[in-house]
């Protein structure tokens, strides 16, 4: 055998059992042919090694940047709804590949629940395996110590069994785990390395399994509420909810609270003018117990009720208008909400009159204003009809006016933002045109044909939309990140080391004194090995010195 392998044989003996990562079985070529369980065994410990769980835990980040970049169904409906119109071609293939949907999509679910299984499968072993090594003993010292990348000797006049008994009391002190084997003392240190390893692969189902549970019995609803407006947590309450599987309606916890007023600032001079600055929305809230209290929401700062949390998530403007028929009477008064479409609020929008108007000969008939709303009006001549800021400096409201029937009684969903004309005809000024007219607080259009008015009153409400959600599994994802961050931090700064002390009396070439070997073996190569080294040797050197005869034996070895 060459000395080379020898060598390597000895490296293998000292690091014996230093990891508990399981050894693949890569088997010899020519075997005999695998049947169906053993395709089974090999599928199994393909999926339980650690290479195919990082490689899905690559997949699983890889998978979640989608459902950060494209809108989602469960988050905001009405971007999803947007994003659709504006890209005809990308929106259909975008729903084939359910990237509307990510969290809940088969794809993203195959890969957790895969990823699931194959840390299970790489844990239950490795924990097994380091239950033994934490009940086994540190291996006895390899026969050549020298050929340990950490290595020194001495030569005392101290007896064998003194510096052994010396060298297990101060490594036991150093926090080894250390007993004398033969003419040796074998110790070990660093096992918080493998148990943050497992800490970490643990960590990481925890939060796989809080994902799964947020996932089953989540709720979540949007609500857009006019300051002065309220809501309830009922079913009924809201504009639009989501839920997971497994969640009743039954769960709601027990709470209202009415948006008092909204406060939105924004810069006003300078190269960030129009940058919002402060964004509140002020509640009073009631729970289950009749209690109100007060409470401000701002963005990423929800106020949370039993269990729930509602976040405040966008804003936007409601004109008060009046409508009244040809005969002056009053058949509509209220803030109408009106949807954003850029930073500086231009919104857009629909008056509907579904109910008391009717026209010069008595028939009832439904209205339609198209609604075009600036809260900072450059005015005429200056260009499109586009918002210049986010705040009310200028507001103007641009009407048209449309009469017929509105098709809400027919049982079919509608956008309430949107105007369905198939069964409205426009009203038209003198010229032909479709009669449109913009407007400034306090000013009234009147429809043509003595057909009534609207009138753009000098209040402007402002509307906040809210987020309720409930998330059980938010506090164990939680847990889960802090002790995987843990877990990872001790896997990686922790050394798993060895060392070995042997003291023999040496023959009559070092006169009868006692030869001191000291080596170290670090899984990883570290030099921080050789200096822990260095300093055990010098406390026990403290204890066992150098003989006199040996240095003066090495004085006249070096002359």
């Amino acid at each position: 055998m060459s000395k080379t392998d020898t060598t390597e044989r000895d490296m293998a003996e000292a690091g014996e059992q230093l990891s508990t990562a399981p050894v693949e079985d890569l088997g010899g070529g020519g075997g005999p042919t695998l049947g169906v369980i053993g395709w089974a065994r090999w599928f199994w410990r393909q999926l339980t090694s650690m290479r195919v769980a990082l490689i899905l835990l690559f997949l699983l980040s890889l998978g979640a940047i989608p459902g950060s970049l494209i809108p989602q169904n469960s988050v905001d409906d009405l971007k999803v709804r947007s994003f659709k119109e504006q890209h005809d071609v990308l929106a259909p293939i975008y729903d084939r590949l359910q990237l509307f949907d990510v969290y809940s999509s088969v794809w993203f679910s195959a890969i957790y629940i895969l990823l699931f299984v194959s840390l299970i499968g790489c844990i239950v072993p490795r924990t097994w395996q380091f239950t033994r090594q934490l009940r086994g003993r540190p291996p006895a010292a390899p026969k050549r110590l020298t050929r340990l990348p950490a290595y020194t000797t001495w030569r005392t006049e101290a007896a064998p069994e003194e510096v052994r008994e010396a060298a297990l009391a101060l490594l036991g002190k150093g926090r080894f785990r250390a007993h004398t084997t033969g003419d040796a003392v074998a110790a070990e240190k660093g096992y918080l390395r493998e148990v943050g390893n497992l800490v970490f692969h643990v960590a990481l189902i925890v939060m796989l399994v809080a994902f799964a549970v947020g996932q089953l019995f989540k709720s979540e609803g949007g609500k857009l509420i006019v300051e002065g407006g309220g809501f309830s947590n009922t079913l009924t309450q809201y504009d639009d909810f989501k839920s997971g599987s497994l969640f009743s309606t039954d769960e709601l916890a027990p709470f209202s609270f009415k948006l008092n007023r909204f406060t939105g600032t924004y810069e006003t001079g300078g190269p960030q003018r129009g940058t919002p600055r402060t964004f509140e929305a002020d509640v009073t809230y009631s729970t289950g117990d009749g209690v109100r209290k007060k409470s401000v929401i701002r963005v990423n700062e929800p106020l949370e009720i039993d269990g729930s949390k509602v976040y405040l998530i966008s804003h936007g403007y409601a004109p008060v208008v009046t409508v009244k028929d040809g005969k002056g009477r009053q058949v509509f008064h209220g803030a109408v909400p009106l949807l954003p479409i850029d930073n500086n609020i231009t919104s857009t929008g629909v008056i509907k009159v579904m109910d008391g108007y009717r026209d010069k000969t008595g028939k009832k008939v439904q209205l339609g204003f198209p609604a075009f709303f600036v809260p900072t009006y450059a005015g005429k001549g200056q260009g499109q009809m586009f918002s210049q800021f986010p705040g009310l400096v200028f507001p103007a409201l641009n009407l048209s006016a449309y009469q017929g029937d509105l098709r809400v009684d027919g049982g079919l969903p509608q956008n309430v933002y949107q105007l369905d004309t198939s069964k409205m005809k426009p009203f038209k000024d003198a010229g032909g045109q479709i009669f449109k007219k913009t407007l400034i607080p306090g000013e009234t259009m009147t429809l043509p044909g003595g057909a009534g008015s609207i009138t753009f009153e000098k209040e402007i409400k402002e509307w906040a939309s809210f987020q309720i959600s409930q998330q059980p599994g938010n506090g164990l994802a939680l847990a889960g990140a802090v002790a995987a961050i843990a877990g990872l931090a001790g896997s990686l700064f922790i050394q798993r080391r060895r060392v070995w002390v042997r003291a023999v009396r040496g023959d009559a070439s070092t006169g009868g004194l006692t030869v001191v070997e000291m080596a170290g073996l670090g899984r990883s190569e570290s030099a921080k090995l050789p200096e822990e080294l260095a300093d055990l040797a010098a406390a026990l050197h403290s204890v066992a010195p150098t003989a006199p005869e040996a240095d003066e034996a090495d004085e006249r070895a070096e002359k």
